[in-house]
């Protein structure tokens, strides 16, 4: 994939440089987050800022190429967060311990399945592991995220 660099620059900036997904700022990562296309080039999307989104490589990779999700309160199919169409915090908010995205929503709780937001399908929750110790740091989670 060949994003330009100002384009790039522009979608980091947009994202506060954090992911647009599970919000994870890039300054914590050892590497740079990666573009996402929101809906995907194998099903017809295109390299249009307005396509793209910061995630990181967790998020990405989850993210594949898919947009729609089930919800797994009303197991009905709705499509995944959006960045461009919607407010993160409609649809997501942090457990009081700023370990766990909670669903607020069906599109908010697809996308925490769908995406695995929380690595609950890991026995060891790595992420949740991770999270704890950057909310020790003061790092996690963002201060303009709604929680609990």
């Amino acid at each position: 994939m060949t994003i330009p660099k100002k384009v790039l620059d522009l979608v980091r900036e947009r994202a506060h440089y954090r992911c647009e997904y599970c919000h994870y700022f890039e300054f914590l990562s050892t590497s740079p987050l990666t573009i996402d296309h929101i809906l995907p080039k194998s099903i017809g999307g295109t390299d249009d800022i307005n396509n793209l989104a910061l995630a990181c490589r967790r998020c990405n990779e989850r993210h594949y190429n898919f947009v729609l999700g089930i919800d797994p309160e009303t197991q009905q199919e709705v499509s995944l967060f959006n960045p461009r169409f919607s407010q993160w915090s409609d649809h997501f908010l942090w457990t009081v311990d700023g370990t766990k995205i909670i669903g607020i929503s069906a599109i908010g709780r697809a996308t925490c399945d769908r995406l695995d937001l929380n690595d609950e399908r890991r026995n060891d929750r790595f992420i949740q592991r991770s999270r704890s110790l950057w909310k020790q740091g003061g790092w996690h989670p963002p201060k303009d995220d709604p929680s609990l």
